[in-house]
């Protein structure tokens, strides 16, 4: 009860803040200024992994920004979600206008009028998400999600990715092991690619370092159309290597439709692992990658001319 009065008390009475500590507030003037005030820029770790789409980060992954990061994440500062969307659908607006018209990144409907972009959140590890009470990248793309659609760019979160297997702690491994590590783990949910044909995907993600996350994220997703290739921002192969439900406060009517897809078979736990893409090929049309985006890359991924 101590405990649940205390993260009850710092959701409405934060603390301090989330990047340097003051007291009193969610996230200082100063620290949100580091977090939104630069320039949105493409982004590009070294090496880049086969399948990577193209990647924008609104912040460098230091200091204030990594404090943020960290305090959403592991210390459940839920109300830094709010920012932390800010600066992740800037990310969002500035891939969608270097691979897309202009016009609609300024707000115009696609062709067609309806067809919202698509955020696909990275899904954290189940033993993650029960040790942290939720799963930060989906948490942020929502935020980002309402913050688009107040900024006049269609938008929704479409969490259909779930883990195939379990996967080793990140930490440590250099970027061919995160690729091996990670090769064949995500899957789209049964039923998620109706989902995903509904306008162009972007992927989302709290932070970028090795990318191998992401890369492997967008095989997924390119496999829910079955292996066909639509991909905007494409910067090498697919390779063969082939959500977890998270905790909120409050519910919106995205959240309740995404969270039922495959949620049957995940209740149940009668369908074998090895059928969880036998859903996922009922998609229409192709899925669409358009592109990527994160609140935070590494500062050496912000070097893009480099020899």
């Amino acid at each position: 009860m101590r405990r649940w009065w205390r993260d009850l008390t710092d959701l409405v009475l934060p603390g301090e803040c989330g990047g340097c500590g003051v007291p009193r507030t969610v996230l200082c003037a100063r620290c949100r200024a580091v977090l939104g005030g630069s320039a949105v820029r493409r982004v590009r770790p070294v090496p880049e992994p086969p399948g990577l789409p193209a990647v924008h980060a609104a912040a460098r992954y230091a200091d204030e920004v990594r404090a943020t990061l960290l305090a959403h994440k592991e210390r459940g500062a839920l109300a830094l979600a709010a920012p932390l969307g800010v600066a992740l659908a800037q990310a969002v607006r500035a891939g969608v206008r270097d691979t897309r018209a202009p016009a609609w990144a300024g707000g115009a409907l696609p062709p067609g009028g309806r067809a919202p972009v698509l955020l696909v959140p990275v899904p954290s590890g189940r033993r993650a998400v029960r040790a942290r009470g939720h799963d930060p990248a989906r948490r942020i793309a929502f935020a980002a999600a309402g913050e688009l659609r107040r900024r006049g760019l269609p938008a929704r979160v479409a969490g259909v990715l779930r883990q195939r297997r379990a996967v080793a702690d990140q930490s440590g491994l250099n970027s061919r092991q995160r690729l091996d590590n990670l090769a064949g783990a995500l899957a789209v949910a049964p039923g998620g690619a109706r989902l995903l044909s509904g306008g162009p995907v972007v992927l989302v993600d709290d932070v970028m370092t090795t990318g191998a996350s992401l890369a492997e994220a967008a095989r997924a997703v390119r496999a829910a159309s079955g292996g066909r290739r639509a991909a905007f921002g494409m910067t090498g192969p697919i390779p063969n290597a082939s959500c977890t439900s998270a905790v909120y406060a409050g519910e919106t009517w995205e959240s309740r439709e995404e969270q039922n897809v495959g949620s049957r078979q995940e209740r149940t736990g009668r369908r074998p692992a090895r059928q969880v893409n036998a859903g996922a090929g009922d998609v229409g049309g192709v899925v669409e990658v358009l592109c990527a985006a994160v609140v935070a890359a590494t500062p050496d991924s912000f070097e893009i001319n480099r020899n």
